[in-house]
């Protein structure tokens, strides 16, 4: 199954959730000039938003047979443990380097300018886990891919990819092809 058949399939099949766009606060020339930056906290503080928020990426994945939820520092630790607490699942963090207290995997990926690492306990999955990992947003795609990539390290089978926004003209999703990848929102522009 491909990545952009089974997201556009489940985005149909699933919740709406466009009316909580109105629950993003959109902050031009942030971090710098010329980026629109999507603000989700304004969604979080608002409790129907964000139990709809939850409630809509559980329902997506309820009948996956889900055993570990990964959330990706930061803002994957917002929605991880929520989302793992409704698919009666674990949530395991990937985390910035030297911020795990035990062994760990490691990945350094490319950013736009320069490079980055991640890393995931050793003993944070077995080999067969099913595994899902979520984070806030989906932009290049790097840091997910990265994600991922520690995740197969660990044996584990990636069962999807769960983003709250997706900014569709980053195109992203093409470092995931291959995969489910399933996002709430999406902003063209």
């Amino acid at each position: 199954m491909s990545s952009t058949s089974a997201s556009q399939t489940g985005a149909r099949k699933h919740m709406d959730c466009d009316h909580l766009k109105k629950l993003i606060r959109e902050v031009p020339d942030f971090p710098k000039k010329g980026i629109l930056f999507y603000d989700i906290t304004t969604l979080l503080k608002d409790k129907t938003g964000l139990a709809t928020l939850i409630d809509a990426l559980a329902e997506y994945y309820l009948e996956k047979k889900i055993d570990l939820v990964v959330g990706i520092e930061a803002r994957g630790f917002i929605f991880g443990p929520a989302l793992a607490y409704r698919l009666n699942a674990g949530f395991v963090p990937v985390r910035k380097p030297k911020k795990l207290p035990a062994e760990t995997h490691k990945v350094t990926y490319q950013l736009e300018y320069g490079s980055d690492s991640l890393e995931l306990h050793k003993d944070a999955m077995v080999k067969g886990q099913r595994v899902i990992i979520v984070d806030d947003l989906l932009a290049t795609g790097g840091t997910a891919a990265a994600t991922v990539q520690l995740a197969r390290q660990s044996g584990a089978e990636v069962a999807g990819l769960a983003f709250v926004v997706e900014l569709d003209f980053l195109k992203g999703r093409d470092k995931l092809a291959g995969y489910d990848v399933y996002s709430l929102l999406h902003y063209d522009k």
